[in-house]
């Protein structure tokens, strides 16, 4: 298990100015197995903040949970961009967030290809009222530990960015 200690303070900093500026976040989670969720859980005072969090490991749970269309995880896969995007406007659709990250990868130590191989993490980001952002990361094959805590700090940083840009205004 992938120890999130060194995270815990930009996590409480996210919280803090997630709650300044009136934000509420949701996380869809594949290969991260709720992760996210649990960094931002483990800070006292974060049910004011965080609002749910979808652990939607396999396709029928992105489809049933989130909604992504079977159709397009047929086409791209569950590993893609546009599964990544998907998840995450599927998550902000089906919560009172503001905010909503996702993330779909291959964490190892099998299960990966030429095409999308080990360590290949797909990112979306949505803000209520915004445009969906789309983020892919290439880690390698660090093993399945390292992959899932640089994906919930990638994860963090795009949740910073986010709250960020909007300037305290959800």
């Amino acid at each position: 298990m992938s120890d999130l200690t060194p995270l815990l303070p930009r996590a409480a900093a996210l919280l803090d100015a997630a709650r300044a500026g009136g934000h509420r976040i949701a996380t869809a989670e594949s290969c991260t197995g709720g992760l996210i969720a649990a960094l931002l859980t483990e800070i006292p005072g974060s049910s004011a903040v965080v609002d749910r969090g979808f652990v939607t490991y396999s396709n029928g749970a992105k489809t049933d949970l989130l909604g992504v269309p079977a159709d397009l995880i047929a086409r791209h896969g569950a590993v893609s961009e546009p599964v990544a995007r998907a998840m995450a406007e599927g998550a902000l659709a089906r919560s009172d967030a503001t905010v909503a990250v996702s993330v779909t990868g291959i964490a190892g130590p099998g299960g990966g290809s030429t095409a999308k191989p080990i360590g290949l993490v797909h990112f979306g980001l949505s803000v209520r009222g915004g445009a969906t952002r789309h983020l892919e990361r290439r880690f390698g094959d660090l093993g399945r530990g390292a992959v899932r805590l640089v994906s919930v700090e990638t994860a963090l940083g795009l949740l910073e960015e986010a709250i960020g840009r909007a300037g305290g205004q959800p």
